[in-house]
């Protein structure tokens, strides 16, 4: 772990803090930071609610990024209010990767000090296939309309 691991674990546990929305609702019990390409850290918090209708701190964080025209991720960190490393999950890393196919080379920064890319947690990544895949004739062919 290097100093901007550290600055940027730091920047993640400053934006932690979560607090009751209402009822079972919270927003800021996780909070996630992106160091990108050209050296900016954004930061998020993540929001529960109902219905699935919440995000994922590392989302948040994203977003921040993308408000400023960044797309090219090279480190991330999520923290939970115990101060506990978080890896991302299936929708974190989906948004990461098709943000930026780059973002798959990201490091991601988890507890005990160990680390893994991006890529080693979508070894296989889906929108691989569909580069690759030849379309077979007709295959993006319109359905026929019918008149009512």
């Amino acid at each position: 772990m290097n100093r901007d691991d550290v600055e940027l674990i730091e920047a993640a546990k400053a934006v932690v803090g979560g607090f009751c929305l209402r009822d079972e609702f919270s927003a800021g019990t996780v909070g996630a930071a992106i160091r990108t390409a050209k050296g900016n850290i954004y930061t998020g918090i993540c929001i529960d609610l109902a219905c699935g209708l919440g995000f994922c701190a590392e989302v948040a964080a994203v977003a921040e990024m993308l408000k400023h025209r960044e797309t090219q991720i090279v480190a991330v960190v999520a923290v939970g209010r115990e101060g506990v490393l978080v890896g991302p999950c299936g929708r974190c890393r989906e948004t990461m990767a098709q943000v930026d196919r780059r973002n798959l080379r990201c490091r991601i920064l988890l507890s005990d000090g160990r680390e893994t890319l991006l890529q080693d947690l979508l070894p296989k990544h889906w929108l691989e296939d569909l580069r690759s895949a030849k379309p077979s004739r007709g295959a993006n062919a319109a359905a026929p309309r019918r008149s009512l």
